[in-house]
């Protein structure tokens, strides 16, 4: 394999342990074509990250529900998908909107595109949105208040739930870890509340899922797809996966960059 990018290199080392378990140092220079040095490189940003766990010599896979949760790896996911998704999504937006925006790292890269649709209401849970809009003129900013959280860089628990039941939106999106042609899901009780409790509030609801988190499931079911008014993915989704869900609502498809 030729030497890639530190970012794609060190999914393809992701992908790798999570497949097989467990490698060492020396099986994934000759993977990625770098040498052991860089590779070692890697494995520390990955178990700072909290992807993976090093040991002497190599490094193992952590439970998924540890490293799909964590922010810091998620950012650096299929970064060039969910960019397309976000730039599908907010063609749905029209200015003076009222939207709400989930935690997920889809829904950050929507939000960077939003300012563009001022003027808007903006409500959220996630830090990092509301750094981004915090001072924007044309912006109205709501941050939902709640218990925050490391991993997620958001704002859970009671106080949050609330806080987004005493509102009503124009249009919820969000994203999730899983789904399958019927059902979306996610590994974690206290996410899977506060989502349920942003698409109750809105009058429109959007799912925003790159290709990864289809034909998958995870512990807790969020809702059925046919709940959803749309289903942004990209451009990667096997046909005969993208016909099924078209039967449950209204799917669009972001074309690649």
């Amino acid at each position: 394999m030729t030497t890639t990018g530190a970012q794609a290199r060190r999914q393809i080392i992701t992908e790798h342990v999570l497949r097989h378990g467990a490698a060492s140092g020396a099986e994934l220079a000759e993977l990625t074509g770098v040498s052991l040095m860089t590779v070692h490189r890697d494995l520390d940003e990955l178990a700072r990250r909290g992807v993976l766990r090093r040991f002497r010599g190599g490094v193992s896979a952590l439970p998924s529900t540890v490293f799909e949760s964590n922010l810091d790896y998620r950012l650096g996911v299929n970064t060039a998908e969910k960019e397309a998704i976000a730039r599908t999504a907010s063609e749905l937006v029209e200015p003076g909107m009222s939207v709400m925006l989930d935690d997920s790292t889809t829904a950050l890269a929507l939000a960077g595109l939003l300012a563009e649709q001022a003027p808007l209401t903006v409500v959220t849970n996630a830090r990092r949105v509301v750094d981004l809009f915090a001072g924007h003129e044309e912006i109205r900013l709501i941050s939902l208040g709640g218990e925050y959280s490391r991993t997620h860089d958001s704002f859970l628990g009671v106080p949050c739930l609330e806080a987004i039941e005493a509102l009503s939106v124009d249009m919820v999106l969000v994203s999730t870890s899983a789904m399958d042609a019927r059902m979306t899901y996610h590994q974690e009780q206290d996410v899977v509340l506060v989502k349920r409790a942003m698409l109750a509030s809105g009058t429109r609801k959007v799912l925003l899922m790159d290709r990864t988190k289809l034909a998958r499931t995870a512990l807790h079911r969020l809702g059925p797809l046919e709940d959803f008014d749309h289903l942004v993915v990209d451009a990667g989704v096997d046909g005969e996966l993208l016909a099924a869900l078209r039967e449950r609502t209204d799917v669009r498809v972001a074309p690649a960059a």
